[in-house]
């Protein structure tokens, strides 16, 4: 799934028509590195990164940096430096787990010259001051991430101990009814994290894990589906685990919901909406939107013998948007405490919610 976030922002900046666009069909040819970078043929595209990371005494942060990629105009004619053919978001978000706070800003660009965008050449992926530089000498690429904000910053990174996975079948991770209503789906989903993490000036060298999602699109989501909780475990067998669930406007969950399973070796098995089970539990309310989240999470997968109960360590974790159009969805760490085939076993993830703090519009 991932987030969708960056699409209901940008569908109510600009009145793009998606006409001109490719849509995700089945039988796309994955070809790697090519396809870690950009893809202005689909309409929407996001690269979204996410981790748990701690310092050699314990203390443990969260954190997100996601960019995103929206298609505005696809003239014929050689564009302008400063016409908007693409907009460029980009979310940043720090939570401080056991120093209880959580700081996240946002922001949004035009190309320009060299303001915003997306390189292969250069193995680049890039917002401002916040940016992803990839090191693609080797088979399994390692990639740098930096980026500065007012109060917060992060210079992590990442070496790859998995190749990328695919969710889906078929080449595609299909979210509602009909042709083209589905994604492009890659993810690393266990990246080796070392660096830095800075809080108002106090600098904290960390390590950790982090998790990378990929997708590009025209069209996604239908009109009936009201929000959704995407879930990324990762645990200490060696295993991880994506779980996505469509929730209908009418209450019920929606049929297209699934997951992947990704075993120690890298290997992958699709989970469909049947495969699991997900029941929320405890309710944090915010007072910022007054969205009522479900913050512990119960996690059944019957094929896995996996019985997982999901919690934070920080209620606040909720991203409410600067401006008018931006939506306020829920983002945060979290761990994980199961029993899997008879075994103890523990983790961490990451939890998106959307849908809690009013209606989101989900579709044209």
């Amino acid at each position: 799934m991932r987030s969708s976030v960056a699409v209901l922002i940008a569908l109510q900046l600009c009145a793009a028509t998606s006409d001109s666009f490719r849509v995700a069909l089945p039988g796309y040819r994955y070809e790697f590195p090519r396809d870690h970078f950009n893809h202005p043929e689909f309409q929407t595209e996001w690269w979204y990164y996410t981790g748990n990371v701690h310092t050699a005494d314990g203390r443990r942060f969260g954190f997100e940096l996601t960019f995103f990629r929206q298609g505005v105009d696809r003239k014929s004619e050689p564009p302008s430096v400063w016409e908007v053919r693409d907009l460029w978001l980009a979310h940043f978000a720090v939570s401080d787990l056991d120093g209880g706070r959580f700081l996240h800003t946002e922001r949004l660009n035009r190309s320009g010259p060299g303001v915003a965008g997306v390189d292969e050449g250069t193995a680049r992926v890039w917002n401002g001051n916040w940016s992803v530089q990839w090191n693609l000498d080797s088979q399994l690429p390692s990639q740098r991430l930096n980026a500065i904000a007012d109060r917060f910053a992060v210079e992590l990174e990442m070496k790859t101990t998995k190749p990328p996975m695919i969710h889906g079948e078929n080449g595609v991770s299909q979210k509602a009814e009909g042709p083209g209503r589905a994604s492009h789906y890659i993810s690393f989903t266990r990246l080796l994290t070392s660096g830095a993490i800075i809080i108002e000036g106090q600098r904290f060298k960390v390590e950790g894990e982090s998790w990378m999602d990929h997708e590009f699109f025209t069209h996604q989501l239908a009109a009936n589906q009201s929000g959704w909780d995407w879930f990324s475990l990762q645990l200490d067998d060696g295993s991880e685990i994506m779980l996505f669930e469509l929730r209908r406007k009418d209450g019920t969950i929606d049929p297209f919901s699934a997951g992947t399973y990704v075993d120690p070796r890298g290997r992958s098995t699709h989970l469909s909406a049947k495969d699991f089970s997900l029941e929320p539990g405890k309710l944090w309310k915010s007072t910022d939107s007054g969205g009522r989240y479900p913050i512990e999470w119960r996690v059944r997968v019957p094929s896995l013998s996996l019985d997982a109960a999901l919690s934070t360590r920080l209620a606040q974790q909720e991203l409410t948007g600067k401006t008018r159009t931006a939506p306020t969805y829920w983002e945060g760490a979290i761990e994980v405490k199961a029993t899997k085939k008879g075994q103890q076993v523990h983790g961490v993830g990451y939890l998106e919610m959307t849908g809690y703090a009013g209606p989101t519009p989900l579709s044209e």
